[in-house]
């Protein structure tokens, strides 16, 4: 009997260890990890580098608090805000700790404004955490049941429409930002028209609101770009990372550009682990083996690989209703439920995932090379070309 809490229905699977791409579970069995941890593991699992990194931080100082000055967190600060044109970073622990900072930020932003009830527009279908900010931003009520209740200060529209935030700009004079992600995961892998987030940004400069994209799963590399606002040609005011970020030691950040940057003063935010010494040297590897191995080329070269035989293999399909995705963030939306599939491919040892109850998730390690993204595609084919015979 198990003494955790029934908070996950767990697979019946327990991994021993794991090289790359590759997953070996107690018995021996080897699987192709098509996941990745969620997109955490973007340099597959025990890169050497990072082994490295963590081992000899680990036997050097993991932790001292944020009392004090930390090096690696600031040359880590200096990296991201390189990398992406921002001015500042918080560190934190998770992606939901990342997007409440942004999320306190924002309200603070909107007091300074002299606006009482500060209010954020988020979007239909997102995810942004399970806290109880981060949930009542998310677009699914399956999250938020049972929580009630939520908090106020949110006002949510559709997602990839330009013209429903236009309306609420009319009528809710207390908007000061909009929180959204470049491209949605949990929400069924969804891509924006070309010219969303560039709209986004007109209407956040015409009414003096923050343009905060949450890009806990799409970024760092796994957009083929180290940040997936980086293929819309704009300057966001705020970034919120996790995920990837630590090749999974637990580190958040909350990057900050412009007014943004000035907001938060010493007492308004804290964490006590976040951005300590161990956590930073995994993300400074982390961000040092993506540029040196190439690894956003290679993240859309696999990921347009990917997507292109996917189309060959199931386009025509009866059932078979999309496949989209950027970089290696991919999804295959089918016409009915199919969360069965996810044990199907574990028996065939493959590792995949199922959100938003009818759409395939992949999201592979961006070292996956071509032979991999080819068994990949091959297994989950003849494992949806079955499910959709029945």
């Amino acid at each position: 009997m198990s003494n955790l809490m029934n908070t996950y229905l767990r697979l019946p699977v327990t991994f021993a260890k794991g090289e790359g791409v590759w997953l070996w579970d107690e018995e021996g069995k080897r699987y192709l990890d098509a996941l990745a941890g969620v997109a955490v593991c973007g340099l597959g699992h025990c890169h050497p580098r990072l082994v490295e990194a963590i081992s000899n931080q680990a036997g050097t100082l993991i932790h001292t608090s944020n009392l004090y000055h930390i090096a690696k967190q600031e040359q880590l600060g200096s990296r991201l805000a390189q990398l992406s044109g921002m001015d500042n970073a918080f560190f934190c622990n998770s992606g939901a700790e990342a997007n409440e900072a942004a999320i306190k930020l924002a309200r603070l932003y909107g007091h300074g404004k002299n606006i009482d009830l500060p209010t954020i527009i988020v979007m239909e279908k997102s995810f942004h955490g399970r806290t109880m900010a981060t949930l009542t931003a998310s677009g699914n009520r399956k999250v938020q049941a049972g929580f009630e209740p939520l908090l106020t200060g949110f006002a949510r529209v559709p997602y990839n429409d330009l013209e429903a935030v236009s309306q609420v700009a009319v009528h809710n004079k207390n908007v000061v930002a909009i929180l959204v992600e470049p491209y949605q995961g949990e929400g069924g892998v969804n891509v924006p028209q070309a010219n969303y987030l560039q709209g986004l940004r007109h209407l956040c400069d015409q009414n003096g609101w923050l343009l905060m994209l949450d890009e806990v799963q799409c970024g760092i590399g796994r957009s083929g770009k180290w940040f997936a606002f980086q293929h819309s040609d704009i300057a966001p005011d705020v970034i919120t990372l996790a995920k990837g970020l630590g090749s999974g030691m637990p580190i958040g950040a909350c990057l900050a550009k412009g007014v943004a940057a000035g907001v938060f003063k010493p007492g308004n935010h804290a964490s006590t682990f976040g951005g300590n010494p161990l956590a930073c040297a995994a993300a400074l590897t982390t961000l040092q083996v993506i540029d040196e191995e190439q690894l956003l080329d290679n993240a859309t070269q696999v990921g347009d690989y990917m997507r292109a035989m996917l189309k060959a293999e199931l386009t025509g399909v009866s059932g078979v209703e999309e496949i989209r995705g950027q970089g290696l963030m991919i999804g295959i939306e089918l016409s009915r439920p199919c969360v069965e599939l996810v044990k199907e491919a574990l028996g065939k040892g493959l590792l995949i995932n199922v959100t938003s109850d009818k759409v395939v998730r992949l999201l592979p390690p961006l070292v996956i090379q071509r032979a991999e993204a080819e068994q990949v595609v091959n297994t989950l084919s003849g494992i949806v070309k079955e499910f959709l015979k029945a």
